[in-house]
């Protein structure tokens, strides 16, 4: 069976607008969390990850921008960086040998809601086809398949913050089907006052007196989540295609992918999680006891830390395995979130080293998970899990290993 390997990857996040920068920031604990300020408008939640280092003007043709939400620019960039650090060239690949396929959950409201003021007056059905027009367009997948001549496998998948490990696993099929390259991952932005607003409905964002308080997962201070924006897009190559360019560097396998949904509330049944976690780890082949650290979803709300930390104590038994959550130093990327968490994965197996949370979270006992606070464990790393969840009753799962 074909093996699908990650030759590139392409970060920007709220702490670091390249790979290495974002790192960097990661193992020494440096947060992206920030106040977030809409001009004169006040909020009842004040901090977000935003990235603050990011020139649109300088880092996206100015050609695209009329057509572009700041989403898809963020995009845009994330999957240039893949290409280079890969050292492959889109036109190379570009036909319909290679694909792109991204996770997309709350982003595009920018670029909707300023084109929808200039069409409402045109009447409903203009307005539901420039919806579908608009869709297109702000989804990332369109744009980057549109730019670098794309035209293989491709696919925009929708599972809020779970959505991002499943266009991973989704692209691991396309490559096992004969597909030779497919970018994948997400990256996700909705932080102008639409998507703000968006994110406070949800009822679970924390609002927190002072940045380094905001986002404590499994901590016994925990009290919700910090909206982020940013991502990851990967290079995913058949590696006998990564072979055969002599491609630099193979940063690891996605070796094993899983997805479940949680039974409706009120039958009794557990949430989907575990299953999830379960058969990526048998779709890799692999035992728990395999698995050298957990990269969590980490949703900061106790009732959801403790359904997870259940979940890992129930495979991998109680404070068996390192547990890390990175997204605390950057809030929770929705589409963006889980495909920077399998990037820092794939760091971890590069550097044998796995990042920390803040040492201002003070893990909460009774969750009996192994949680990594405040400093580095510099362990060997050879294979991880990464588990995310969606608003709405999504989970997925995703093994990463070093390359063969």
């Amino acid at each position: 069976m074909k093996r699908a390997v990650v030759t590139g990857i392409g970060v920007v996040a709220p702490n670091g607008l390249t790979t290495e920068d974002f790192w960097a920031a990661t193992l020494k604990g440096r947060s992206g969390i920030r106040e977030v300020e809409f001009g004169d408008t006040r909020y009842s939640a004040r901090f977000g990850g935003r990235i603050t280092d990011f020139d649109d003007k300088r880092h996206i043709p100015s050609r695209l921008l009329p057509q572009t939400d700041r989403m898809t620019r963020l995009a845009l960039y994330a999957a240039e960086s893949a290409f280079r650090d890969a050292e492959l060239d889109p036109e190379a690949v570009a036909g319909y040998g290679s694909g792109v396929t991204l996770s997309n959950a709350a982003g595009g409201f920018a670029l909707s809601h300023r084109e929808l003021k200039k069409l409402w007056g045109e009447g409903p059905k203009s307005v539901s086809a420039y919806l579908s027009f608009a869709w297109f367009y702000a989804c990332n997948s369109g744009q980057i398949s549109i730019r670098h001549g794309l035209r293989g496998p491709s696919a925009a998948l929708v599972a809020e913050q779970a959505g991002g490990l499943d266009a991973i696993g989704y692209s691991r099929r396309s490559v096992r089907r004969g597909t030779r390259m497919v970018l994948t991952g997400g990256v996700e932005s909705a932080l102008d006052p639409w998507g703000w607003i968006s994110h406070i409905s949800s009822g679970r964002v924390a609002r927190p007196a002072a940045a380094d308080r905001a986002f404590l997962p499994f901590g016994t201070d925990a009290a919700g989540y910090v909206p982020g924006e940013g991502g990851a897009v990967m290079v995913l190559e058949d590696r006998d295609e990564a072979d055969a360019r002599r491609a630099p560097r193979r940063y690891g396998e996605i070796a094993g992918y899983a997805a479940t949904f949680d039974p409706a509330p009120g039958t009794g049944r557990p949430p989907g999680l575990r299953r999830a976690a379960e058969n990526a780890l048998a779709d890799a082949g692999l035992a728990p006891a395999d698995i050298d650290v957990v990269f969590a979803d980490g949703a900061g709300s106790p009732d959801l830390d403790r359904a997870e930390a259940e979940a890992i104590s129930a495979v991998f038994g109680p404070r068996a395995v390192p547990v890390s959550v990175p997204k605390a130093l950057v809030g929770r990327l929705y589409a963006g979130g889980a495909p920077l968490d399998v990037a820092t994965a794939l760091l971890s197996i590069r550097d044998d080293v796995i990042p920390p949370v803040p040492a201002a979270v003070e893990p909460d006992p009774e969750y009996g998970i192994d949680l990594v606070v405040g400093e580095p464990r510099h362990v060997p790393v050879r294979r991880a899990l990464v588990l995310a969840r969606g608003r709405g009753g999504f989970n997925s799962a995703v093994v990463v290993t070093a390359a063969a």
